[in-house]
């Protein structure tokens, strides 16, 4: 008789866990499609290394990998880039004058595919010089020396959330070239605790920009949220090193944040005036010539948002990518 009820036993508790996982695995199983735009920043040399294909590119969402459902080369009748090219106002003039010409023999060199637009980051908004255009010779036109002059709200991360959120969405490439120092001088001097003890006096210290900017944060979530990818070239702003060493670090911080975590490229010598432009912009068209859509299923959950992915190849190589996805909710899905 006991036998025959932990036998009971034993079958009442299968019955139900195997009722939990039927039940389970139609909602384990539910996917949505996604995409986003990434680079190899590895160009593929004749065939040391294949192309990336889905066999070889792998997205993974905590510990389970995604089915990668195409990848797709930017090119062809899938080349088309909308590059916006932003240049901070508070730039110094001495540093930055000399780089411009090189800047416009790259506007003049991108492929008729590239429609470039021009952008003068100043009081916290993008002053637009030059809408979207094919017309290269257009684009050349509008690039000027920065004023090299404050404004009451200068912030090159309030600047780029300005763009991005009136830029009109479009199924292409959509990036952008930020010339700045990254100094967010709307956020500069706020009070931070004393750490060098009592005898150095009572209170905070005002600190020029003690962290990096809480916009940085900000624009990277928008950015990504659209699926724009931001590069960047540091350019020292005026007395940009008068305000400390660790304020135009924690500019370059920002700048390498927003790159890094939006699938970007931040070029830099340090917090140092480049000498020059032209190898940071060859780089960055190389880069352009090698970047791919990536559409893959990712897992929703109850509300839509970000979801934290991580894209891998195999054998593997550098591959820029946005750190986030945004995929919509179970009830938004296919």
């Amino acid at each position: 008789m006991r036998k025959h009820r932990t036998a009971l036993r034993f079958l009442g508790t299968f019955c139900i866990l195997a009722f939990c996982w039927l039940t389970a695995r139609p909602q384990a199983e539910m996917t949505v499609q996604v995409h986003m735009v990434i680079t190899d920043a590895m160009p593929r040399m004749e065939k040391s290394l294949p192309a990336l294909n889905p066999e070889n590119v792998k997205v993974k969402q905590g510990k389970r990998y995604l089915d990668v459902v195409r990848v797709i080369p930017a090119q062809g009748d899938n080349a088309a880039l909308q590059l916006m090219i932003m240049i901070d106002d508070t730039l110094s003039t001495s540093a930055v004058g000399h780089n411009l010409t090189e800047l416009k023999g790259f506007i003049g060199a991108q492929p008729p595919s590239t429609v470039i637009g021009i952008a003068y980051m100043s009081n916290a908004t993008a002053n637009v010089a030059q809408n979207f255009t094919a017309d290269h010779d257009l684009a050349v036109k509008a690039i000027r020396l920065p004023r090299g002059t404050l404004s009451s709200m200068d912030s090159p991360y309030l600047s780029l959330i300005s763009l991005v959120k009136s830029w009109p969405q479009q199924n292409v490439r959509r990036e952008v070239l930020m010339i700045t120092d990254g100094i967010d001088r709307l956020r500069g001097r706020q009070p931070a605790a004393a750490r060098l003890g009592p005898g150095y006096g009572p209170g905070p210290i005002a600190h020029d920009m003690p962290t990096i900017s809480v916009d940085a944060t900000s624009a990277s979530e928008i950015s990504q949220r659209y699926n724009v990818i931001i590069d960047s070239i540091y350019s020292p702003g005026i007395n940009a090193h008068a305000r400390g060493s660790w304020t135009a670090q924690m500019g370059l911080s920002g700048l390498s944040k927003l790159a890094e975590e939006t699938g970007g490229e931040c070029f830099s010598l340090g917090t140092s005036n480049p000498v020059s432009f032209k190898p940071y912009l060859e780089t960055l068209e190389k880069l352009f010539n090698n970047q791919y859509y990536l559409v893959f299923r990712a897992i929703p959950k109850n509300k839509a948002g970000f979801q934290y992915v991580k894209v891998e190849t195999e054998p593997k190589t550098k591959v820029l990518a946005p750190n986030n996805v945004w995929v919509p909710a179970v009830t938004e899905r296919e």
